[in-house]
């Protein structure tokens, strides 16, 4: 089994590559966004507390991701791993991501977060807007705040994980395949460590 943590600022390709990467290693892909979708609408418990909080515009609690979380992990019982898509967010919510996994019997065994100069960033957000239409992602003050509460609240997560010895920057410029392969390299070297360490 191999448990991955994918981070990116917004705009840096991370989704793209997640897609990727769970076609090659046969990873379950797990996105909080998708989940509260999931939940909500159909209507389980969880999804409807956290649709409460949400229509009084207040943050969903960390025990209810976790549910979540623990509900989808639980529904994929023959899983080879998974990619977790820009969660945990903050050191509460890595702590108890890694409870979790170790309630499964596993692990989080990397974390990689995709380095993007911020210039390039606002660029490729901008010319999102264009097709999306989308006025938030035209507007490059918005986005800029975007990037700075990223990077706030990843990089908690991030040397929460390097204390570990999980966490690896790649460099996420270059095309899509280019970023790909530097993804693989990096995959594939950890796969390599954790078989001789007989912990996959």
């Amino acid at each position: 089994m191999l448990n991955l943590i994918l981070f990116g600022p917004p705009g840096s390709g991370k989704g793209t590559q997640a897609l990727r990467l769970i076609d090659r290693y046969h990873l379950v892909h797990i996105s909080t966004g998708d989940l509260f979708r999931q939940e909500m609408g159909r209507e389980t418990p969880l999804g409807k507390e956290a649709k409460a909080y949400i229509s009084r515009g207040e943050l969903v609690p960390d025990h209810i991701t976790i549910g979540m979380l623990r509900n989808k992990v639980n529904a994929h019982p023959e899983a080879e791993g998974f990619i977790f898509d820009g969660f945990p967010r903050t050191l509460a919510q890595a702590e108890a991501l890694d409870q979790l996994m170790a309630e499964e019997g596993t692990t989080i065994h990397l974390l990689i977060a995709l380095d993007v100069d911020d210039e390039e960033i606002v660029r490729r957000i901008r010319g999102r807007a264009a097709i999306s239409g989308r006025a938030d992602d035209a507007n490059d003050t918005v986005v800029r705040n975007r990037l700075a509460v990223y990077k706030n609240e990843t990089a908690p997560v991030f040397d929460y994980y390097a204390k570990q010895g999980k966490s690896h920057r790649i460099d996420g410029m270059g095309s899509v395949e280019e970023i790909f392969q530097r993804l693989c390299t990096l995959i594939d070297q950890t796969i390599h460590s954790l078989k001789k360490g007989a912990l996959i």
